[in-house]
């Protein structure tokens, strides 16, 4: 079976690709080296499923989820993926990845122990549980490989249906680049736009809204997008009759299919176990979107599940004996089988033999991952054993430490985790022994706390030379005939300058293109840079952000424009599962510059308040968070945000737009940089850290206060996320000794995550001499109208009756009771 060997053991290449497919007379033809080769994967894919299952009921793995019975679907998928193609999938997609060579089987079981090696493990080195696919985009150092040369796979979520976003702007970026004629030289990261986005999903998913406005925004736009649903009828127990209308997505997405003169998608209906049917499902689709860039929806149904949804439960508790019939008899390899032997392309002998190698590859691959997972922890685990037992012959303690490395040696299966917990044991109860006694022990821990730290918890944001922390800061400049001009015009010429610049960037969202969005900072842009650089969407908040990122996990610099900062609520999810943790989940092996451009703050009425800032920093740690007070220190940060690499959100003053500001000479040039505050007025009894539209009340309250006898300092911390790396606060707390905290967040939101981040991380409290106290909004929603906003939000009123209340409780005299 010589058609077999070169395979490598490794499921390192694809051997065959779909060129050795052909037609002839309407029929698939198919030659036997070919079906042989994709009934070996099918099978290494099978018993490595089955084998994944053993090994988390012996305790080696945490959890386990499986893509058996969706294998010769998915083999078949993989010989129309070509290079450069990208997909976004789900955590069933295990054939596909092998039979892409982009998975091996050793990488595979790494995956599943969460070995923190991404030499072992390259998708997310270890981050993820088992089925969550990545290809490395990234080199080491943070920059691009040549996307045109790998068979790309976006970071996998878990969260139902959440891959579908990113898929709209994965398949929008090849219209970019085959219609946009200054991205052609822009080399390493398309093949001339010919590229397909492949997504994959579970049919039970399908009734997310997630997916539904994923296939309208496919269709409106007409990309080359491929859209398979594995069907296997059920979504954990329940059946597709209460999922879907019709009981079926290709039936309910039938107003979608494209007809004379109407585009829309074309639908295909196709048995997972038809083995030439599917063939023939990929070959036109594939080809519709590679030449005519018309959209697909592929439905693979009679799929099964053989070991049911995953190692926490049984199918036997909710399907019927019938139904377990049935799924035995119509196993997809099974199936294939029967179709290899009723064709004669081998014998059972042949089909024997391919069997046996594969459970042998499989369970050869599979020791070697746990060999080289817990060969790991074992020497660890030895160092630290031995330097117990030698802490043992001087400590007072010794008994004790005896008894913990008794319950170490105990431990089946041994994880970091329990190694490190031991050491950190023993250093309590040896905390009345000599230094010396307890030096090695507590020196091994802080050198482990330092390579867990980096196995755990690195690359959040980025840790590569486009960090935003290492961009030149170049100071804005004005000039003697620079004039006053409303701040939405020097965003606008911000913003050509970067179009103009970069041909990379693009900017979109409702009403940005013609009108050049709602408030005039793209107005004339889409004229002067045509409809490809900015870009109307519908109202589809989340496949907005979708566009964003997929298009940016292609190289692109997309500006995503969110209408008003109540609507991130719309795409909250997406941000926070996909955008914000990708660089993180994925050990820096991918990145998505994106920029999300929002609007808020003081603009008044219950869903237009626009403060969210606690939901904001608790979901989406990960992306950069901008709050400029004007729009000349928005755009200072959109030139900085522009050169980096991390995603960000920008929200700019809603009330800020038609305020004069005066035009900087060098508009597109000059950077803010970010995590740095900006001491806006100095002062000596307290300091008021504060940010965006607030800084402007901050600002008129100051001089109120001053006729008061009370001097100000007000701080704008100008970025929440990055916070004040350089402790600007603290230094101004070491002269003033009080502190304000004050925003337009509810109480306990931003405003005490500015304090924790000062009085904690800065250790602001020892320079204080009274109670540091925050000033939000109230808890409610501001009501609507000027009389709704000043009772519900800080005006001036309130910040200099807070300032005078401190100041009466260090001085009453100097400050009596108002």
């Amino acid at each position: 079976m010589d058609y077999l060997n070169t395979q490598n053991n490794n499921l390192n290449q694809q051997e065959f690709e779909v060129e050795t497919i052909s037609k002839h007379k309407g029929k698939i033809q198919i030659d036997k080296a070919q079906v042989l080769y994709d009934y070996k994967i099918a099978h290494l894919s099978r018993q490595a499923s089955l084998m994944g299952r053993k090994e988390v009921f012996m305790g080696k793995a945490k959890f386990g989820i499986f893509g058996d019975g969706k294998e010769l679907a998915q083999v078949v998928m993989a010989k129309y993926f070509k290079k450069g193609d990208f997909r976004s999938g789900y955590y069933r997609d295990q054939t596909l990845m092998f039979a892409m060579g982009e998975l091996k089987l050793q990488e595979y079981f790494s995956q599943l122990y969460a070995h923190v090696d991404v030499k072992e493990e390259p998708a997310s080195g270890g981050r993820l549980m088992n089925g969550h696919f990545a290809t490395r985009s990234l080199n080491e150092d943070g920059s691009w490989k040549d996307l045109s040369q790998i068979k790309n796979s976006a970071g996998d979520i878990s969260p139902t249906a959440a891959q579908m976003p990113k898929l709209v702007g994965l398949a929008y970026a090849s219209k970019l680049f085959r219609e946009n004629k200054d991205l052609k030289k822009l080399e390493g990261f398309h093949a001339k736009g010919d590229e397909i986005a492949w997504g994959t999903i579970g049919n039970a998913s399908t009734a997310e809204g997630m997916f539904l406005e994923t296939v309208n925004a496919g269709g409106v736009l007409q990309v080359p997008m491929v859209i398979s649903v594995w069907d296997d009828e059920y979504g954990i127990s329940v059946p597709n009759e209460f999922q879907m209308t019709k009981g079926s997505i290709s039936e309910a997405l039938r107003g979608f299919e494209r007809d004379k003169g109407k585009p829309g998608f074309e639908i295909f209906v196709v048995k997972g176990w038809e083995y030439e049917d599917l063939h023939e499902a990929y070959m036109e689709a594939s080809r519709l979107a590679r030449e005519e860039f018309v959209p697909s929806l592929i439905h693979v149904v009679e799929l099964t599940q053989p070991q049911g949804h995953s190692t926490s439960g049984s199918h036997e508790r909710y399907k019927s004996k019938e139904r377990l019939q049935w799924e035995a008899d119509h196993d997809c390899i099974l199936m294939f089988k029967s179709y290899i032997l009723e064709n004669e392309l081998a014998s059972e002998e042949e089909l024997e033999q391919i069997e046996n190698e594969a459970v042998q590859e499989v369970k050869e691959e599979k020791n070697k991952a746990w060999k080289s997972f817990s060969g790991e922890i074992k020497a660890e685990m030895e160092e630290a054993v031995g330097l117990i037992k030698k802490a043992v012959l001087d400590s007072k303690q010794s008994a004790a430490l005896k008894q913990l490395l008794e319950e170490l040696s105990k431990t089946l299966n041994p994880i970091r985790k329990d190694v490190v917990s031991t050491v950190r044991r023993a250093l309590w109860l040896m905390r009345f022994d000599a230094k010396e006694t307890r030096l090695e022990l507590k020196s091994w821990y802080e050198k482990q706390q330092e390579l867990n730290k980096e196995r755990y918890s690195s690359h959040l944001y980025s840790e590569s030379d486009k960090s935003c922390l290492k961009i030149k800061e170049v100071p804005v400049e004005y000039s003697e005939t620079s004039p006053q001009v409303d701040g939405r015009e020097v965003l606008q010429a911000c913003f050509d300058q970067i179009l103009t610049r970069d041909p990379r960037v693009f900017a979109f969202g409702e009403d940005v293109g013609k009108i050049g969005d709602v408030n005039q900072a793209f107005a004339g842009l889409q004229a002067k840079h045509g409809e490809l650089r900015v870009t109307d969407t519908g109202i589809r908040e989340m496949t907005i952000i979708g566009q964003g990122i997929g298009a940016a996990l292609r190289g692109l610099r997309p500006i995503a424009e969110i209408q008003y900062l109540d609507y991130l609520l719309y795409p909250l999810m997406t941000l926070s599962d996909d955008l914000a943790c990708l660089h993180y989940r994925t050990k820096g092996g991918q990145k998505a510059p994106l920029i999300v451009r929002t609007r808020g703050h003081r603009l008044e009425g219950v869903w237009h308040s626009g403060s969210p800032m606690s939901m904001i920093l608790g979901c989406l740690r990960g992306m950069l968070v901008c709050v400029p007070r004007n729009m000349t220190q928005a755009a200072g940060m959109y030139n900085t945000l522009i050169q980096c690499d991390e995603p960000a959100l920008m929200i700019e003053c809603l009330n800020g737009y038609r305020l004069k500001e005066t035009m900087p000479a060098n508009v597109g040039e000059f950077t803010v940089p970010l995590g740095k505050p900006e001491i806006l007025r100095e002062g000596e009894h307290i300091t008021v850290v504060t940010y965006g539209a607030m800084c402007k009340i901050v600002m008129e309250a100051a001089q109120f206060l001053e006729d008061l006898g009370i001097s100000i300092e007000v701080i704008d911390v100008q970025t929440l996320l990055p916070f004040d790396i350089h402790h600007v606060i603290k230094d101004s707390l070491k002269k003033t000794n009080r502190v304000i905290f004050a925003d337009e967040d509810v109480p306990g939101g931003a405003s005490a995550y500015m304090m924790q981040q000062v009085i904690e991380e800065q250790d602001g409290f020892y320079l204080l001499d009274s109670e540091p106290v925050t000033l939000p909004a109230k808890a409610h929603r501001p009501a609507y109208s000027s009389d709704g906003d000043y009772f519900s939000k800080p005006s001036v009123d309130d910040v200099v009756e807070k300032a005078y209340l401190i100041m009466h409780e260090a001085d009453p005299v100097s400050y009596p009771k108002i």
